[in-house]
């Protein structure tokens, strides 16, 4: 009996777990929270069935518990595959803390006797600004967590973290030890009001900070739609193939580019026209001619101008760049001049024109197709991206009248956020979700855009008051009403489509609810002092009572690289319940009294993976089989017992 507690054992620690490696961090925080973020856990994801919506087709996940948990746990499935995180963390307002880490308990001794702390590390008092140690408790609760989420974003990943003024400095050092300075994008003001309130004190607060880091420099926000103001600057009075508007036709860098500085010949006017001083053309000489040629006829010649060019360069007449020839007209002024009129008139003009109907010097065309989005800022305001009143009163809607959560973040805000750093097919994160808020934003971007992005929000239960007992109910119900909202809108357009016409799809409007607790395994780690000959038969279960064979799979998955997202279907294998993961990659059997021959069903079948556990197994037969029908009917599949 004892083999199968050491069985268990063995195949557990088969498997991976995080470091207890830690880095320098700012002053602010000790090295405790630093080690927090590699120091393993044990324990798991419980699937919560009842509370999901569409639970066997959809990929969002809503997890209940402590972000630092739930970030250690994903960590073993999601590690660089996250395109996008965002944060909302509790604000440092001299309230109490909700995620109480053991090592934010420093001082301990002192604050046993003061009765700051219960005896599970939680605090009994506000974090006010009289507390010693305010901003350092903060910063410890942020550290490790922001640690585990660098190791979630993905190469192109980025990280926004909303903030207000009283912790954005220290907030900034901490992501530019954590992220690197190097991959600071932008402190973003989020314009949050739309209306200043006059008792405040001091400088009214109208703004918010979004912190933006990535996960390697260099990284580019996506561009924004364009504006009908930006797109109201373009014109197409030529009857060209799109609109363009007057640009410039020269480029800086006439002194290292002396070979781009020379002489155009007007056709209208016969004068030659040449860079401003410091600047050479736009485009090469053969590309520059090209376009010229556009007009009428043009030839290369040597017009002697050295003095002139040099000049523009910066340079002496004998230090310029020589054999450098002129585009002149190839005809006289009055036939290049009647052939230019007749391409003024008719349409459409070459890239580089002439300005004030052809008497003008040499302008560019930017088209409005080549420009493509618009830049984001680090401004953003209200009326593109929402405000606080706004946030509220989407709840108000969506919660018949009554907001059940105080801070909200609109939909707007996320929806920029998404705009600019997400990809189609990509996850999101939220590890502080709250009213969820961003949850939200992804199902109405992928109804937008046909996108297939992926949400996983994490919410510790807190307690609530109200209709909902905890915030953990309340972005559940958000997220299910939001989802038919979004439903109803698409039920809207398709019946209004013509006969014949390809109906709207509907996005992944469902979520699976999953719950961080303890592991399913009992822990048989016993010295023989410990135990007993009797108590050796209460070892032959290694799962803990209550437990789920579901259950149990969720712990499989992270173990084995599988998403919890993954479709899982049951299949009957000589009358034994077979769950079979994301396709052949895993079957795993946790029924009772399973024979060889349900074992040599799962083989032919051929799976990645194979799990059974080991107190399922019906005799020593079975057990002695296990490996051997998998090395007759599927080599390449790799079988484990829990």
């Amino acid at each position: 009996m004892l083999w199968t507690s050491m069985r268990c054992a063995t195949f557990w620690e088969t498997w991976p777990k995080a470091s207890a490696s830690a880095t320098s961090s700012p002053g602010l925080v000790s090295a405790r929270p630093k080690a927090e973020a590699r120091r393993p856990i044990f324990k798991t994801m419980i699937p919560e069935t009842g509370k999901s919506k569409d639970w066997d087709t959809t990929e969002n996940l809503y997890i209940e518990g402590d972000n630092l948990d739930a970030l250690k746990i994903l960590k073993e499935t999601y590690a660089g595959k996250v395109k996008l995180i965002y944060i909302d963390p509790p604000y440092n307002t001299g309230h109490d803390f909700v995620y109480d880490d053991d090592f934010a308990k420093t001082r301990g001794e002192y604050d046993a006797e003061s009765g700051e702390y219960d005896e599970e590390g939680g605090r009994l008092v506000a974090n006010t600004e009289g507390n010693g140690r305010f901003h350092s408790d903060w910063c410890s609760m942020m550290y490790p967590r922001l640690l585990l989420a660098r190791d979630l974003l993905a190469a192109d990943g980025a990280i926004f973290i909303s903030i207000d003024d009283n912790e954005s400095k220290n907030l900034r050092a901490i992501c530019d030890e954590v992220f690197g300075a190097v991959s600071f994008v932008g402190d973003i003001a989020w314009q949050r009001t739309y209306s200043i309130r006059n008792d405040s004190k001091g400088l009214p607060t109208e703004t918010e900070h979004l912190l933006c880091y990535s996960k390697h420099p260099n990284w580019q926000p996506g561009k924004l739609p364009r504006t009908p103001e930006m797109n109201a600057k373009y014109a197409n009075p030529d009857g060209d193939r799109c609109a363009w508007r007057t640009d410039n036709a020269f480029a800086p860098g006439a002194a290292t580019h002396q070979g781009m500085v020379y002489a155009i010949q007007h056709p209208f006017t016969g004068e030659l026209l040449y860079p401003a001083n410091g600047s050479c053309w736009r485009y090469q000489q053969d590309i520059m001619f090209e376009h010229m040629s556009g007009w009428c006829s043009y030839e290369l010649r040597d017009i002697d101008d050295a003095d002139k060019r040099a000049a523009i360069c910066g340079t002496s007449s004998s230090g310029v760049k020589r054999d450098v020839k002129a585009i002149v007209l190839a005809q006289s002024v009055e036939e290049s001049q009647a052939a230019a009129e007749k391409v003024l008139a008719k349409g459409p003009w070459p890239r580089f024109f002439f300005t004030r109907n052809g008497m003008g010097g040499i302008a560019r065309k930017t088209y409005l197709d080549d420009v493509g989005g618009r830049l984001p800022t680090n401004f953003w305001p209200f009326s593109e991206c929402g405000h606080t009143d706004e946030a509220k009163k989407e709840l108000q809607k969506l919660f018949d009248g009554s907001a059940p959560f105080d801070t909200p973040k609109p939909v707007r805000l996320m929806r920029r956020i998404l705009d600019i750093a997400s990809s189609n097919d990509c996850t999101v994160l939220d590890f502080f979700s709250g009213s969820a808020s961003m949850a939200q934003a992804v199902m109405e971007k992928n109804a937008e855009d046909g996108g297939s992005r992926r949400f996983v929000l994490v919410q510790i239960p807190e307690m609530t008051t109200g209709q909902f007992s905890t915030l953990t109910e309340i972005g559940e119900e958000r997220i299910r009403r939001a989802g038919a909202k979004i439903a109803a809108g698409i039920d809207k357009e398709n019946e209004q489509l013509e006969l014949g016409a390809e109906p709207k799809p509907y996005p992944d409007l469902g979520f699976r609810v999953l719950r961080i607790d303890s592991s399913n395994f009992k822990d048989f780690y016993l010295t023989p002092s410990e135990t007993s000959q009797e108590s050796l038969f209460d070892f032959a279960d290694n799962v803990k009572e209550g437990r789920s064979d579901l259950d149990l799979l969720f712990e499989v998955l992270p173990k084995l690289g599988i998403p919890y997202s993954a479709k899982i279907e049951e299949r009957a294998l000589a009358g034994r319940k077979v769950f079979f993961v994301d396709g052949d990659k895993l079957a795993a059997c946790f029924d009772a009294n399973v024979g060889s021959d349900t074992i040599e069903e799962m083989a032919k079948a051929k799976p990645w993976y194979a799990v059974i556990r080991d107190s399922s197994m019906a005799d020593d037969a079975t057990h002695a089989n296990y490996e051997e029908l998998f090395r007759t009917y599927s080599p390449d599949t790799v079988p484990q017992v829990i």
